[in-house]
């Protein structure tokens, strides 16, 4: 009886993960942050996907904060590009507005980043391949020792 339903078990998990009725993800970054940045990078570390491989809850949300507590920021604009199996839908920005929005690209720009602010984008995310994906981030702005590239976000 019990090696019957193990038997069971073992078919419904395959059975559910072959149609992907739903899947969770996580990812990891290599962010060569340079000393001095006052900026941190946000990113989600998990996240589900539909059977369809767009990302729930309205998608993925990916910015910057502002960890200087005496020190804003003028022209700032934050990046995120494709580089493996992503493709983007609609963006809403928060902190600032969308000002380029492809397939392949979303940046985000603010005229200044006050202190302790935040500058982001959610945009809607479908992953084509859900084992391996991946994305840029570049940042520029006035006034910090910033790197441009700031690293990749992805699986």
């Amino acid at each position: 009886m019990r090696a019957t339903a193990a038997v069971l078990a073992t078919a419904g998990m395959l059975t559910a993960a072959q149609l992907g009725l739903a899947g969770a993800a996580s990812a990891a970054t290599q962010t060569p942050q340079s000393s001095g940045c006052p900026v941190d990078l946000v990113y989600p570390s998990s996240f589900y996907i539909n059977s369809q491989g767009w990302v729930t809850n309205g998608g993925l949300y990916f910015g910057i904060k502002n960890k200087s507590t005496t020190k804003s920021f003028k022209k700032v604009s934050f990046t995120v590009t494709d580089v493996k199996n992503i493709r983007f839908g609609s963006a809403k920005a928060t902190g600032g507005k969308v000002t380029h929005k492809t397939s392949t690209t979303v940046t985000v720009y603010t005229g200044t980043l006050n202190t302790k602010a935040s500058l982001g984008v959610k945009v809607q995310t479908h992953l084509l391949n859900t084992h391996t994906y991946k994305a840029k981030f570049t940042l520029h702005g006035s006034g910090w020792t910033c790197a441009v590239d700031q690293g990749t976000w992805g699986n």
